[in-house]
């Protein structure tokens, strides 16, 4: 896209940011990283997703729509990381369900 000129982004502007410029860019927009947040990188290719009917309460759903495109991608990371507080809960790591 960006060779046939279909991009309204300014690439040049982009590409001549130092990475100290775009480490304080972020700061500023999404302020700073939490403490630990290297401990929730996941490394690998993700298993692949399975759809499913789900019901969920109204206003739930209504909530994290909301927040915008992305909501069951952010639905699925609230799951995730419930069960993995489970899992440290219970003292036994277990695999995703297959």
């Amino acid at each position: 896209m960006r060779a046939r000129g279909e991009v309204r982004s300014d690439w040049t502007a982009t590409e001549a940011l130092s990475h100290e410029d775009v480490e304080r860019l972020a700061e500023e927009e999404d302020g700073p990283l939490p403490a630990g947040w290297e401990a929730t990188v996941m490394l690998g290719i993700p298993a692949a997703k399975q759809a499913v009917n789900l019901c969920l309460d109204r206003d739930v759903l209504g909530w994290f729509r909301a927040q915008g495109p992305g909501y069951q991608t952010r639905i699925n990371a609230v799951l995730r990381a419930f069960m993995s507080a489970r899992q440290r809960a219970d003292g036994a790591e277990r695999g995703p369900c297959v």
